[in-house]
């Protein structure tokens, strides 16, 4: 990556945050009959109370988490309960105070996490049942992906995630599927279209 896209994401605030999750219109052409269901802002405190056992604030401002903003797509036209169907898609955009603490969050936080807490009520009704780690391909930087299995209510969930860094940008896509099965392709499409849509707002900025 080059020092000139590292050093503009030293321009970016809390405040550009949610010009970096993905909206409608950037949406691969698979997803084109989505439509928003969930947008906020994700502090730390948000993000602790909806985390693994052991998160809390300190951890992740420790680490130099910011902040971080989502955006969720889901279609009414697509059967939640039919095997093999994409409930939901989506993004976020974190921003920490240096790359290094980018890299120390996915490795750290993201893959640990997961691999540590199989068996963990997850919320919502779910439990994490299995966690396992690809290696994505294509990107400007660093990224890891993975997939996890969870059991909801008694039914196979399946979140196909990728984290990937762009300077002190941590941007994250993942698409969750009824059932046991995985989404590669179509999370790597998300995430490089997220991808490009943060390189474009920061080297405009």
């Amino acid at each position: 990556m080059s020092t000139k896209l590292v050093q503009a994401t030293f321009g970016v605030g809390e405040s550009d945050l949610p010009r970096l999750a993905l909206p409608v219109p950037n949406l691969p052409d698979r997803y084109e009959s989505y439509t928003q269901t969930r947008e906020e802002d994700l502090d730390n405190t948000k993000m602790a109370a909806h985390g693994f056992p052991g998160a809390t604030e300190e951890r992740f401002e420790d680490i130099g988490r910011v902040s971080g903003f989502v955006r969720e797509f889901w279609s009414p036209s697509v059967d939640q309960g039919v095997d093999g169907a994409d409930v939901l898609v989506g993004s976020v955009a974190h921003l920490f105070n240096t790359p290094e603490g980018v890299h120390e969050w996915m490795h750290e936080v993201f893959l640990r996490d997961f691999r540590n807490n199989i068996g963990a009520d997850a919320g919502e009704g779910q439990v994490l049942v299995g966690a396992e780690q690809f290696n994505p391909e294509g990107f400007f930087d660093e990224s890891v992906g993975l997939r996890a299995s969870y059991n909801r209510y008694g039914h196979p969930i399946t979140a196909t995630i990728i984290d990937f860094r762009v300077g002190r940008i941590l941007g994250v896509a993942y698409v969750a599927t009824t059932g046991d099965h995985e989404r590669i392709d179509e999370v790597t499409d998300l995430a490089m279209k997220m991808e490009e849509s943060i390189v474009s707002v920061v080297l405009g900025m």
